[in-house]
């Protein structure tokens, strides 16, 4: 077991020293990963330089999750329905096109703000979803600084209850909120424990490690800058 009250001073260092004298603007989605990242960030920086932008597709059923987040930390936010901007770009009818399309829709959002306001996107991707690419190339995966990006989901957890997050959101099922009933662990098709467990080098169910290993190798590009080819 890892001492986490070491990672988090060394979270908090490290976010000093990179962000020096910019603000910080973070996504808040109502689940745990940005609640910690907020959470973090104001401890380092405090809540004057930290700003929440919550960004709804139409009608998010979690948003008080978002507004108790922002509250909680009492950090100055935006609010931007998504809505108007994706449906202009609605090509397609598939529900993974129009996620991804939701993703960078939000980053491209968030450095607006953040442009505006001398500002730098802080990401909110954890370790294990890092591992396995569950996020989206040039969306959530496009950011300055990935604060909780050496936390296993186990670890963001326990950092999270540490650190007094809303239980509300600790105890809430993981989803990034992109269509109707979609979770995490339905989309992954083994659990966040399985998924740590495999990771920690620990025996797992072998059908399950396949799955993993081959989301790790099919995922490679996205945890790398564009590819260049060499014409030298």
């Amino acid at each position: 077991m890892r001492d986490l009250k070491i990672f988090e001073q060394k979270i908090i260092d490290g976010i000093k020293k990179y962000v020096g004298d910019k603000n910080v603007f973070i996504g808040i989605s109502g689940g745990i990963d940005s609640a910690l990242t907020a959470f973090l960030s104001v401890k380092a920086l405090g809540n004057k330089k930290v700003f929440g932008v919550l960004m709804p597709y139409d009608r998010q059923p979690d948003i008080f999750d978002s507004l108790s987040v922002v509250k909680q930390l009492n950090i100055k936010y935006y609010q931007k329905n998504i809505k108007p901007i994706v449906d202009q770009y609605k090509i397609s009818t598939s529900k993974y096109v129009m996620a991804n399309l939701m993703s960078r829709t939000r980053m491209a959002i968030l450095y607006a703000y953040a442009n505006h306001n001398n500002g730098l996107v802080f990401g909110t991707t954890n370790k294990s979803e890092m591992s396995i690419g569950y996020f989206t190339k040039f969306g959530d995966g496009g950011c300055d600084l990935e604060p909780i990006a050496k936390l296993f989901k186990f670890e963001v957890y326990q950092m999270s209850k540490n650190l007094n997050i809303p239980k509300n959101i600790i105890d809430k099922q993981p989803t990034a909120g992109l269509w109707a009933d979609q979770t995490d662990e339905k989309e992954f098709g083994f659990s966040y424990p399985e998924l740590d467990k495999f990771l920690q080098g620990k025996h797992i169910d072998p059908e399950i490690e396949i799955k993993i290993q081959n989301l790790i190798k099919n995922s490679e590009h996205k945890r790398h800058l564009p590819s260049i080819i060499s014409v030298e």
